[in-house]
């Protein structure tokens, strides 16, 4: 007996990725949520040479992580992963970047980010056995250094289309 599925909504952000990568993101994309995403690229004025997107989708709880895996390691790809909460699960999103690596955070309700008791009980002996301040630590629990390279792209993509891929669950 399988366990029924919890539908969701999420929103896969590309912030920036070369041309040549585009069509390898749109397989990753469909090899998740099926079908053939019509995925509407545009370039990305932050850095020139390459192209944004973004697509929405509907699937099952934990999806947002099958395409930030899907994705993740891709030299210079930027993307983001955002998955709505459900009654039986927390949000969740995912940043990516070449240099730092992915960045995953548990969402609230209203896109919050929830930190895990034992995050901060690790982060907690790094300051006190000094090999952290308390703003790094903080920094590092909500993924500040990404939010920091990621805000240019963000900031560039203002006003581009959106584009939905429905998954039937």
């Amino acid at each position: 007996m399988s366990s029924p599925t919890t539908p969701t909504r999420g929103v896969l952000f590309v912030h920036s990725a070369p041309s040549a990568l585009c069509p390898h993101v749109e397989w990753a994309a469909a090899g998740v949520l099926g079908g053939t995403p019509d995925i509407a690229w545009v370039p990305q004025l932050a850095d020139p040479g390459t192209y944004r997107a973004e697509l929405s989708w509907q699937a099952e709880a934990g999806t947002g992580a099958a395409l930030a895996s899907a994705l993740r390691g891709w030299e210079k790809l930027r993307f983001e992963v955002t998955e709505e909460p459900t009654a039986r699960s927390e949000g969740a999103r995912f940043s990516y970047t070449p240099k730092l690596g992915i960045f995953h955070a548990l969402t609230g309700l209203h896109g919050d980010i929830l930190i895990p008791e034992d995050r901060i009980k690790a982060f907690r002996v790094k300051t006190a056995l000094g090999e952290i301040t308390m703003d790094e630590a903080l920094d590092g629990l909500l993924g500040a250094a990404w939010d920091a390279e990621l805000e240019p792209f963000r900031h560039a993509g203002d006003g581009a289309p959106v584009r939905w891929l429905h998954k039937v669950i």
